[in-house]
């Protein structure tokens, strides 16, 4: 199973979407800096997770929410469920 997830930088609230078989790890290997796509923006917290059976669907929707159509259901989607919308 793979986990689809979107990180939001506490510093500057930038979102980083990916994708990962253990959730938990992933999010503590981008706090500590390991990854040079969010290390400048780091500490971040998790708002949003699904889960997929298979790697062809995660990668699809992940595709799809980097998309400027993706983007903005992001953005709805949070602005909804918030109570600090980004």
């Amino acid at each position: 199973m793979l986990i689809r997830h979107i990180l939001q930088s506490l510093k500057n609230k930038l979102l980083y979407l990916g994708f990962t078989p253990n959730l938990k790890e992933r999010i503590k290997s981008h706090n500590s800096g390991e990854n040079n796509a969010t290390k400048p923006n780091i500490p971040y917290e998790l708002i949003y997770y699904s889960a997929f059976k298979n790697k062809v669907d995660a990668i699809n929707c992940e595709k799809y929410f980097k998309t400027t159509a993706g983007w903005r259901r992001i953005h709805k989607m949070l602005e909804n469920t918030s109570s600090n919308p980004i």
